[in-house]
Formats: structure tokens, sequence, C-alpha cells
């Protein structure tokens, strides 16, 4: 069987695909064009988030049995046409949940502490304590959009901080909020009460666009909203207004509509002084890389043994 690999994975993964006999090619950067002209020659493929595995390139793919995708989101594929001809989709969500909630208390540290500009101003040399006094995270309110395996590491790591938890989610989390010490609210009631928003819910044509004008004015002018799951799950032109008027105090952003942003206010958002911009990085560690390409290759393993 043919493996093709379209984004790096742990070299790891790579080792372990090819010791169990199976012809693996990696082909990154590859076009589409190109992709779609030889995916016909392979049984399985994986991919990171920059490769788009499209309707056309589902029908091309005529030998194709398992698409495996190293990392959470799924918005870069055509599920529900890949498993209507008969492909299996598996990713691996559980391998990044604790680099990014990790990540998340960095954004929440900096824009507190005001460590950007306090690296930056005494790498010019400038002194400027007295200008720099920051705020507690201890006593805070934290609002977690989304209660999924990322949301709980985070509030996980929240106790430690002894901030109070709030968490807005589709499903009834009653039983898990009870066991982090949380409690679900609806959405509008997060948004007015809380003093950190961080978002973790899936790309969907319902959370597009679901923190836009309206949710931004709600919040208090002092909080702070975090985004490091899909840039479209915020309206990226809402939040600069609210940036711009004093909405809101910052934002932290690891993921945006377009990456790399391309446009001026896109641009303009990112260069924002009260912006800490993140290019991608949630699932950029070592550790979570080394898990991601483990757990796809024997996702990716177990779907081929089955299709024999």
């Amino acid at each position: 069987m043919r493996i093709l690999i379209t984004d790096p994975i742990d070299p790891e993964g790579i080792k372990l695909l090819r010791s169990k006999g199976l012809d693996v090619d990696e082909k990154y950067a590859i076009p589409q064009e190109e992709l779609r002209s030889i995916i016909t020659n392979y049984d399985a493929i994986i991919i990171r988030s920059r490769t788009k595995i499209t309707r056309e390139i589902i029908d091309a793919a005529k030998l194709l049995k398992v698409i495996g995708r190293a990392g959470v989101g799924l918005d870069n594929i055509d599920v529900s046409y890949a498993i209507s001809k008969g492909i299996k989709v598996v990713s691996t969500p559980e391998a990044t949940s604790t680099s990014v909630a990790e990540l998340v208390f960095a954004y929440i540290l900096c824009h507190y502490r005001k460590l950007v500009k306090a690296n930056s101003s005494m790498k010019d040399r400038k002194w400027l304590k007295h200008e720099l006094t920051g705020n507690e995270l201890r006593g805070k309110t934290l609002g977690i959009i989304g209660l999924g395996r990322i949301g709980i590491e985070v509030a996980r790591r929240a106790k430690a901080f002894e901030v109070k938890l709030l968490v807005y989610d589709i499903r009834d989390v009653s039983k898990e909020c009870g066991e982090i010490n949380a409690l679900q609210v609806p959405l509008e009631t997060l948004l007015e009460e809380s003093d950190i928003i961080t978002i973790h819910v899936p790309l969907t044509k319902e959370t597009y666009h679901m923190i836009g004008e309206r949710e931004l004015s709600k919040m208090k002018r002092t909080a702070i909203i975090i985004n490091t799951s899909r840039g479209e799950v915020v309206d990226e032109k809402a939040l600069l207004k609210a940036l711009n008027e004093g909405w809101i105090a910052g934002a932290g952003l690891d993921v945006f509509k377009h990456e790399p942003p391309i446009e001026e206010w896109e641009i303009e958002l990112i260069s924002h002084p009260n912006v800490i911009a993140t290019p991608h990085i949630g699932a950029s560690t070592k550790e979570a890389q080394r898990r991601a390409g483990y757990l796809i290759v024997n996702a990716v393993l177990n779907e081929l043994i089955k299709s024999k």
C-alpha cells in the first residue's frame, strides 16, 4: 500500500510506517493541481492544516481509503463527502491539547504583566518600571467558550491561578463543570462577566463569526479575548473596531482568516498595540508534534488493516 504525506509530521511516525512495509512518499507544500493528479496512486494521505482535501481531490482519489489529519480541526477536509465515498477520516485532537492550553496562559500573562512592551523597551535601553504596572490573574473571571479537550485543559490549569471559571457550550457540560469547579452559563452572561475570554470551538456554519460586533460590544472594557481555534470564528473586522474604539482592552490571536494575513485591515489588526499575534503556533511544540505523528500514523494503520 502507498501513503502520501503532504505536510510534515514527526520523523518517528514516518519511520514506523516504513517499518510496516508501506510505500511512503513525502511531498510537502504540494500545489492542489499536482495533488489532484497524483492522489489516484495512493491508499492513504496524511496531512496537517495546510493541505486542502476538496471534493475534486476526493473524486480523483480512486484508491483512497483513509485521510489522516495530524491535529485537531477538520475544516480543511470535506469530511461528509469523503465519508459518502467510503473514505475514513481520522485525526488526533488529543495530541495538541496541552500545548494550546499552555499558549492561552502565555497570552494572558503577557497581557496582564505587559511583557511584550517590557521586553522591547529594555532592548531599546529604556527603563519603564513605573509605566508597566500590571494586574494579577488571581480573582479574575475566565470565560471558556467550548469545553472540549482543549477547554478542559485550560480549565485545569486555571485552578492554579485561582480564577473564577465560566463556561459556554452548546452541549450540557454540567458534569464536567462540576469536576473543574466551573459554572455553565449562556454566552451573553459569559461575555458580560468575564475578564478574559478564550475560544475553543471548531469552525462550522454555526460557529462562523460567532463572536462579532454584537458580542464584542457586551464585553468589559478591561477584558481581553484569546482565539486559538480558527480565525473565522471571530469577525476580525469587528474585533479591530472593538480594539480601536476601546470596547475591549486587548486580544491574543494565533489564528486568522488568511494565514498569513494579507489584507490591509488584517495587517492593522496584528499590528495593533493591544494585540499579541502569533503565526498559528498553538500545536508547535516538540512534544505535541511527536504525539500527533505517532497517533495519526497508528490511526491510519488501523484503518488500512480494517480495509483489507
